[in-house]
């Protein structure tokens, strides 16, 4: 496999092993009725999923596609009078299969800065007027402090099908 800048790297390998037969000293009986040392053939798969795992968050330096993000939504409440609406959000997104989490602690430019410096790829914002309206101020990752004002069902269905087309890019 090939990572983002070039380097090759072996995940997987299948070996034939020559050595461990006669370090515990294994034979067989042949066909011919005498002892033969067999040649052990064993996989090396110990390690290549921890080896593919850096690959791919080396290659996404940590920016997972919304499909791939351990976390795809943090919903963000502006205020405690929001968290109800905040908290509704959050069981429609996990109620459509999306991995939504609903943060409320300190102030809202801190959870902001938070959850772009985890990458998370959308940030919904919940305040008065959204709550009023069944809307959220949507804020992609990498698009700066622009954000979008839109209807929840049609943010949790953009989001459903993203993911359900593997879309690389939020």
């Amino acid at each position: 496999m090939t990572d983002a800048i070039g380097r090759r790297w072996q995940l997987g390998t299948v070996q034939l092993d020559y050595a461990a037969p006669e370090r515990f000293d294994l034979s067989y009986v042949g066909e011919d009725n005498r002892d033969h040392r067999p040649v052990v053939i064993h996989r090396a798969v110990n390690g290549s999923f921890e080896r593919f795992i850096a690959i791919l968050i080396e290659h996404f330096a940590g920016a997972f596609p919304l499909w791939l993000a351990p976390e795809q939504v943090r919903v963000l409440p502006i205020g405690e009078d929001q968290h109800q609406a905040a908290a509704a959000v959050t069981a429609q997104l996990r109620d459509a299969g999306l991995r939504a989490e609903l943060h409320e602690r300190e102030t809202l430019n801190y959870r902001i800065r938070e959850g772009e410096m985890a990458k998370v790829p959308y940030l919904a914002v919940v305040g008065q007027r959204e709550a009023d309206a069944g809307t959220v101020a949507v804020r992609t990752r990498g698009a700066g402090n622009k954000q979008e004002v839109i209807p929840v069902g049609e943010f949790v269905a953009r989001l459903v099908a993203d993911v359900k087309s593997r879309s690389l890019a939020p």
